[in-house]
């Protein structure tokens, strides 16, 4: 069989699918639909004589033919879309689209300071943002990328920091603190009034807390549980409770005074900001640039 325009885009189809051994993953990563991407393996599977997969209902497998062909055909076509990154850099101006799935707090202090120099930089390059603090598979919601705390990048991806690690702290409005008092310890807070915060797993978080080698998580208590930390700040700027958040986040409430830390000699401290991407996908170069120009501005330190 000879290498055609159209065993080559069927090649590069069949190693979506073995990498993800899914039909709609591997769809998602090459923009076609489930449905066109079995038939183009099936066609291929027939030029070549050869059943490649093996399919049931519930999964996707190799064959032992596919498994040899999927080790063969990997590094080559690797290969290629590295050229093809290698010409880019020889445009007048970078160009494409990308597509990043963003947790809120990385949106405020990462991204907004840096895409207006980001844009005027390179204009012909477009970044299509989905904010959510649910976690989502990046791959097979069709992204380049996912942006959220070091500790909460999923297994299996390829990740960069891009920022310090980060303090943990609470936080009320004076007012606040004048009808309920100051926690002096954090078992305290369970006295008190908590915005509660739900995880991207949609657990409600214990709040975390490190002094001299002791490490404690509280379970707080709290009327509404919020999965959005703007929402949050909102409230507790409105004397509603008391709110654990990054640093950087409070950090503009505490500088006008909206807001005062307490518990301050208890802040944990976790891994900072990190985007990653699927070690399975070439990385596209207009996200190598915004990485590089994160770390070039360095919105945290």
């Amino acid at each position: 069989m000879q290498l055609t325009r159209a065993n080559l885009a069927d090649f590069m189809y069949f190693l979506a699918v073995g990498r993800h051994l899914s039909f709609s993953r591997a769809g998602l990563e090459v923009g076609i639909s489930a449905s066109a991407l079995s038939h183009a393996i099936k066609a291929l599977e027939a030029r070549l004589g050869v059943r490649l997969l093996n399919r049931t209902t519930r999964n996707v497998t190799l064959t032992a033919a596919g498994q040899e062909l999927l080790e063969l055909i990997n590094d080559p076509i690797d290969r290629i879309d590295q050229a093809m990154d290698v010409i880019n850099r020889y445009r007048d101006e970078p160009a494409g689209r990308i597509r990043l799935n963003i947790f809120s707090d990385a949106a405020l202090l990462l991204l907004a300071p840096v895409l207006p120099v980001f844009g005027e930089r390179y204009p012909d390059i477009e970044i299509d943002i989905s904010i959510s603090n649910t976690m989502v598979d990046v791959v097979e919601g069709g992204f380049d990328a996912g942006m959220r705390f070091g500790a909460t990048v999923p297994e299996g991806m390829i990740a960069h920091r891009l920022s310090p690690d980060i303090r943990w702290v609470v936080a009320g409005t004076a007012e606040y603190l004048r009808k309920w008092g100051t926690p002096e310890h954090p078992e305290d807070l369970k006295r008190h009034q908590c915005m509660k915060f739900k995880i991207g797993t949609g657990k409600v978080y214990d709040w975390e807390f490190e002094k001299d080698g002791e490490r404690l998580a509280v379970s707080v208590f709290g009327g509404v549980i919020l999965d959005e930390t703007r929402i949050a700040l909102a409230l507790a700027c409105e004397s509603a409770g008391l709110i654990y958040a990054a640093e950087p986040v409070l950090a503009p409430y505490l500088k006008d005074g909206s807001l005062q830390l307490v518990l301050e000699d208890w802040a944990s401290v976790s891994p900072g900001f990190h985007i990653y991407y699927s070690s399975y996908r070439q990385q596209p170069l207009g996200l190598r640039l915004l990485i590089d120009m994160i770390r070039e501005i360095a919105p945290l330190g």
